[in-house]
C-alpha cells in the first residue's frame, strides 16, 4: 500500500511561503504529476513527502500513518532526482544495490534483486560497467534501479529526464509508463514538460505560487480548465487570450474585443467576463461569415506535419494557429480566424473559468 495523504501543509524559508495550505489525496498505485512554473513550489512539496525538508504546518500521512515527523529514511519512499548523483568508482551492480549492503541480506540475495530490477530496466548487460562508461538514458535506468531495488511504498521523481535529449525523453517516458504498470506501485513526478504531464499522469497537480490551482486528469485539465492560468499552462503551443467588454442582451452575452471579435455567447454573466480564449489547435484561417476574428499573419513555421501560424490580432496581441501545410497564404496579408463555438474559453476579471464552453448566438 502506497496511499499518500496532505493536509494543511505548508513551507516557509522566513518570510518567504513556498508552499500554503495544501490539502492532497493519492490513491495507492496512482500515477500523479506536478507541473508549474519554475518557483511555484513543485519540487519543495516533493522533498516534504519525501521527509528531505521539514513542514512548517500540516500532516503528512502514508498508508494513514502519520509521517509529519518521521526520518526520511523510514517513510518506505524512494527518491530518484533530476542529477543521477551514481558512485563513480562503483560498477552499475553494485550502485543499484548498494543501499542493501547494510540490511543484512547476504551478497547472494542482494545480487539476485540487482539482476532482477536490471532485467526489468534492459541494463543487465550493463552491471560490470562504471558509470562512465553508460549513456545518460542508461545512467538514469541505474538511477531507478536503484529506487526500485528497494521495493518502496512511494516512487518520487524530481524531473529525472529533464537531462536528457529529446528521443530518450520519449524513450524514458515509455519505460516509466511501463514500470508504472508492471509495479502497481504509487508514483509521484515532478515535471515542468506539459507531455510527460500529459502522457504519464492519472491525475495532475497544477501548482502556482505554492497553492494547487487544479487537480484532474489530463482530459479534464485540458477540457474544463478552472481558471485561466490552468487553461494557459496546459497545452503547447498555449492558449490564445483576448480582453473583451461585456454587453448583456436578452439570453445572451455580447462580446467584444480586439481584431473585430463580436461574439453573441449564451449566458447571463455579463458583469465578470473580462477575457476569452481559444487553443491553436481549434484555430483556422477563414473567410466571410466563418471568420470571428481578423489580423496580419506574421509568420508561419513550417513543422512538416502541420504549420503554425502567428497572426496579430491587435497591437502587442499575437495569436498561434495550428494549420494544415497545404494553405498559401502570404506573410503580411489580412487573414480571418474561425473557430467552432464549443472552442471557445470565457474567465471573470479574477481569471475565473465561467460556464462552459458556451455555444454562441449571432
Amino acid at each position: 500500500m502506497g496511499s499518500v495523504s496532505l493536509h494543511g501543509v505548508s513551507k516557509s524559508f522566513g518570510k518567504l511561503d513556498i508552499i500554503r495550505n495544501v490539502d492532497l489525496d493519492i490513491a495507492d498505485g496512482e500515477f500523479v504529476v506536478f507541473v508549474g512554473p519554475s518557483g511555484c513550489g513543485k519540487s519543495t512539496l516533493l522533498r516534504l513527502i519525501a521527509g528531505l525538508v521539514p513542514a512548517t504546518a500540516g500532516e503528512i500521512a502514508i498508508d494513514g500513518e502519520d509521517m509529519t515527523e518521521v526520518p526520511a529514511s523510514e517513510r518506505g519512499i524512494a527518491f530518484v532526482f533530476q542529477s543521477y548523483a551514481l558512485y563513480p568508482h562503483m560498477n552499475i551492480a553494485r550502485n543499484i544495490g548498494f543501499a542493501l549492503e547494510t540490511t543484512g541480506i547476504g551478497r547472494a540475495a542482494i545480487r539476485t534483486k540487482v539482476e532482477q530490477v536490471a532485467s526489468m530496466l534492459k541494463i543487465d548487460h550493463l552491471l560490470d560497467r562504471l558509470p562512465r562508461q553508460l549513456s545518460g538514458g542508461q545512467r538514469q535506468r541505474v538511477a531507478i534501479g536503484r529506487a526500485l531495488v528497494r521495493h518502496p511504498k512511494v516512487f518520487l521523481f524530481d524531473e529525472p529526464l529533464s537531462n536528457l535529449d529529446t528521443d530518450l525523453r520519449s524513450e524514458m517516458r515509455v519505460e516509466i509508463a511501463r514500470l508504472h504498470e508492471e509495479l502497481g506501485t504509487t508514483m509521484i513526478y515532478v515535471t515542468h514538460d506539459q507531455v510527460e504531464a500529459m502522457t504519464l499522469a492519472d491525475r495532475i497537480v497544477v501548482l502556482n505560487e505554492g497553492r494547487i490551482e487544479q487537480i484532474g486528469s489530463p482530459r479534464e485539465l485540458y477540457r474544463q480548465p478552472a481558471n485561466r492560468f490552468v487553461a494557459g499552462f496546459i497545452g503547447a503551443p498555449r492558449m490564445n487570450f483576448a480582453p473583451v467588454t461585456a454587453t448583456a442582451r436578452s439570453e445572451t452575452v455580447r462580446l467584444t474585443g480586439p481584431g473585430g471579435l463580436d461574439l453573441g455567447v449564451a449566458g447571463n454573466w455579463s458583469a465578470t467576463a473580462a477575457s476569452i480564449g481559444v487553443r491553436p489547435e481549434a484555430l483556422s484561417l477563414a473567410t466571410g461569415e466563418t471568420a470571428k476574428a481578423s489580423g496580419e499573419l506574421l509568420r508561419v513555421e513550417d513543422l512538416g506535419h502541420e504549420h503554425l501560424a502567428y497572426v496579430s490580432i491587435a497591437d502587442d496581441l499575437v495569436w498561434t494557429a495550428r494549420v494544415e501545410p497545404n494553405h498559401e497564404t502570404q506573410r503580411g496579408a489580412r487573414v480571418g480566424l474561425g473557430w467552432p463555438d464549443d472552442a471557445l474559453f470565457v474567465f471573470d476579471g479574477e481569471g475565473r473559468r465561467l460556464g462552459a464552453q458556451a455555444g454562441m448566438r449571432g
